[in-house]
């Protein structure tokens, strides 16, 4: 599965009591869900006892948001929803959908306008102005003693005999092997076709001296050593080709996103940056919040458009945003508002997923609702087959998932994976879902009491295990990737 995840932290859950409290109607709720109630007492116990979760009240609030997902999921099956119904798949898969959908556009987009003929590669290799080069590097650290910087220098140079020897027809083979540099050692040292002054200046002094074929003598960069090769354009006929394209395509996105944010009239609101502060600690409240980032003509980007981006983004990706500057995070909402304005295009433009695409969507989408039902053990077809009328298949599937806590929680023997978000959004649509903030509040004193307790050396809800992780859901976010077939950042 591509993507979707928890943005604001990876809760990690374990060592509480039993949970046979959590689905009863106690008057002190800290949440609801599918007429279900998650009790003060059940979320203390479960903070509480789990020594990796800080106790704050925003994580309070992850977690009971969490716990009542999972409510809201066994209901569904018990009462017997389609989760396989066509327009959920679409909704729960959002990241995955808008990123193919924007390659389909895309591709049409680019196809006409960025053309590079084989002819008009010779002619761009030979005239020299975008060069494409390989380079093997031995890195010095900037605190290396002299007699590590001489090894390491003796070590570049015997490289270069060696490719010198093979005529540069080895270099592929020993950038691979010996380079440092991880971003082209897999391409054989290959660096992406460029103009001249894109390299620190020693570097491209060395490189922009070179003939088709030729190789550099040793050349030191604050890097370390590097030896320099310019492969010959019959070598490189094809991937030089390629990297026009791709060149090409990346300077007609950047003008592309540019004249729409002009024609647009994108505008950042002066508050933006303090709504992004204040929302990533209270991502649930934030997926409702109405208020205004970003205005352009036909549409406007708010909070909660903020936050169905945020559960998209990988958590290491998001983590520091809260620190960084007014001026950073104004540019941060310029470009997910840009994403805004592309999705919008590739909606008036009527792109559509094809056969395979879909096929893709269902196959991760059908991954993550297999790993969700055998984790906790359940399925539509066990609780029909188990249990007789919708009452007790709600009791019998509130069962499963507090045994299936219990083990995670409690016993460390079971991994704790989320309902996917977008699921989870979709799901909450059509049943009752609220938090409650006051015994959000109450929970996290009584869960303070209890850590202080067990940090005492008292044990009153029995030992603690080793903690386990919620994991984050599988896939990566849907924000492009730097590419000739990605928007650009």
């Amino acid at each position: 599965m591509r993507r979707s995840g928890l943005v604001l932290v990876v809760l990690v859950l374990a060592g509480c009591t039993a949970l046979r409290d959590a689905f009863s109607a106690h008057p002190e709720a800290a949440g609801t869900a599918a007429g279900q109630t998650l009790t003060v007492e059940r979320l203390a116990d479960l903070a509480g006892h789990a020594r990796r979760i800080p106790l704050r009240a925003d994580v309070l609030t992850s977690v009971a948001a969490a716990y009542l997902d999972y409510v809201v999921f066994v209901v569904d099956l018990a009462r017997g929803r389609d989760l396989e119904d066509s327009a959920l798949v679409l909704v729960a898969e959002w990241p995955s959908v808008s990123q193919i959908r924007w390659e389909r556009f895309h591709e049409a987009l680019v196809s006409a306008r960025v053309k590079v003929t084989p002819a008009q590669a010779d002619s761009a290799y030979r005239a020299g102005t975008v060069r494409l080069f390989q380079h093997i590097l031995i890195r010095v650290p900037p605190n290396a003693a002299p007699p590590q910087q001489e090894k390491q220098r003796k070590q570049a140079e015997g490289l270069r005999r060696q490719a010198v020897a093979g005529h540069g027809a080895n270099f592929a083979q020993l950038a691979q092997r010996y380079s440092d540099d991880p971003g082209s050692k897999a391409r054989g040292g290959y660096l992406p076709a460029t103009g001249r002054g894109q390299f620190v200046p020693a570097f491209d002094s060395a490189a922009w001296k070179l003939e088709p074929g030729a190789m550099s003598d040793v050349v030191r960069s604050p890097f370390g050593y590097h030896i320099i090769r310019r492969p010959p354009l019959a070598e490189v006929h094809d991937s030089f080709q390629a990297q026009l394209v791709n060149g090409r395509t990346l300077h007609f996105d950047s003008l592309y996103l540019d004249s729409l944010a002009q024609e647009r009239r994108l505008e950042i609101a002066s508050s933006a940056p303090a709504l992004v502060r204040q929302a990533i600690p209270q991502i649930v409240a934030a997926r409702d919040d109405n208020r205004k980032l970003a205005t352009y003509r036909g549409g406007v980007f708010r909070v909660k458009d903020l936050s169905r981006w945020l559960l998209a983004l990988d958590p290491n990706d998001v983590r520091g945003i809260t620190v960084a500057s007014d001026a950073q995070l104004t540019q941060f909402v310029r470009i997910l508002a840009q994403r805004d304005m592309l999705l919008r295009q590739v909606d008036s433009a009527g792109a559509a997923l094809n056969a395979d695409d879909w096929r893709q969507i269902r196959a991760e989408y059908d991954s993550a609702l297999k790993l969700l039902e055998s984790q906790i053990g359940v399925s539509r077809q066990l609780l029909k087959d188990s249990a007789a009328g919708d009452t007790a298949r709600v009791r019998l599937a509130l069962g499963r998932l507090d045994a299936y806590l219990d083990r995670a929680f409690k016993d460390g023997k079971a991994q704790l994976f989320p309902v996917p978000p977008f699921l989870a959004g979709a799901l909450r649509q059509g049943e009752p879902w609220s938090l409650n903030e006051a015994g959000i509040t109450r929970a996290l004193e009584r869960a303070q009491a209890i850590r202080a307790t067990a940090d005492s050396g008292a044990s009153p809800g029995g030992p603690s295990t080793p903690p386990t992780g919620l994991k984050r859901a599988p896939g990566p976010p849907p924000i492009p990737p730097e590419s000739g077939h990605a928007p650009p950042r």
